[in-house]
């Protein structure tokens, strides 16, 4: 059956001159005429029937319809583009995964293990892009996602199908010299866990996403800290990990993001009393059967997160 569908190079003129809503600006990025994007437009609304530009007295403006189908184009386009370039690379073997993922997780969780998803796939290619937020999939070229939240949040994501991967426990954290500093300890012993009196007293570092999570550990610990909602904010968890390196303070951190903080001794747990918090580590996908290569990734990434220890899920 024949598809109803313009040509491409009309729908590329057209999205470039969407973007710019100029003809003069996407004739020069695409190394046409003027006269040449115009006739292609032309060609676009007359095979739609939908006026997608309205002319005025200093160029072109998008009409509502235009507009629309510009951002649909866009998306298609970059798609094409992107399965083209694919198959390009792996001359038609194995495949390619585009990834939403919350930036902290990824840079410190996923990325220093895809060397080790190279070795057991290697025609598997793995591209990230940055994002916090649910979203709908049918408006991205996204084919899954990483994604932090609490069972609610993933519930509400419409259209979706969630792979619950590990949980978010916390865990105070410190560097060794000022671990020193909280109670007075043996030779050998500074680097130590302390009892969880011992860190009321000193300097906490605050996630400005979770104002509470200092007062709620403290509360799960029977501990009373009046200072427990002081201290300087920061919004990501690597920010955290710096100022904590630095000495300026206790983290609540999962140790799943400061592994080599930990390895290389520039962080101690400071007391050894994790709290599970509210949110969880999840693979996100369309509410459909995974294609192969997403399941592979999929059956993958859950082996990883069962051999990361304790905070995986179970």
């Amino acid at each position: 059956m024949r598809r109803n569908i313009p040509s491409t190079q009309a729908l590329a003129c057209f999205e470039v001159a969407a973007r710019h809503e100029s003809y003069t600006r996407a004739a020069q990025e695409l190394s046409l005429t003027q006269s040449a994007v115009s006739r292609q437009i032309q060609a676009l609304e007359e095979f739609l029937g939908v006026q997608l530009f309205r002319r005025t007295r200093h160029g072109v403006v998008l009409t509502p319809a235009g507009a629309h189908y510009g951002r649909q184009v866009a998306r298609w386009l970059q798609g094409l583009e992107r399965d083209t370039l694919d198959v390009m690379a792996h001359q038609g073997e194995g495949g390619t995964l585009t990834l939403a993922a919350v930036p902290t997780f990824a840079t410190r969780w996923l990325i220093p293990r895809l060397p080790q998803l190279a070795q057991a796939h290697p025609d598997i290619v793995v591209h990230i892009d940055t994002q916090t937020r649910p979203f709908l999939f049918a408006d991205t070229t996204f084919d899954a996602a990483l994604y932090a939240g609490t069972p609610e949040q993933v519930a509400n994501w419409p259209g979706v199908q969630a792979q619950l991967l590990m949980h978010e426990d916390v865990v105070p954290v410190c560097s060794p010299r000022l671990l020193e500093s909280a109670a007075p300890r043996g030779r050998g012993r500074a680097h130590q866990p302390v009892a969880a009196e011992a860190l009321a007293d000193l300097p906490l570092l605050q996630q400005s996403t979770r104002p509470y999570g200092w007062r709620q550990w403290f509360d799960a610990m029977g501990v009373d800290a009046p200072h427990a909602l002081d201290g300087p904010r920061y919004e990501l968890f690597s920010m955290l990990a710096v100022a904590a390196t630095h000495g300026m303070g206790v983290a609540l951190m999962p140790p799943l993001l400061i592994e080599a903080e930990l390895a290389n001794g520039e962080l101690v747990v400071a007391c050894n009393r994790p709290l599970r918090g509210e949110r969880a580590y999840y693979l996100i996908s369309p509410a459909q059967a995974q294609p192969p290569v997403l399941a592979t990734f999929a059956r993958w990434l859950q082996h990883m997160a069962e051999a990361s220890g304790p905070s995986t899920a179970g």
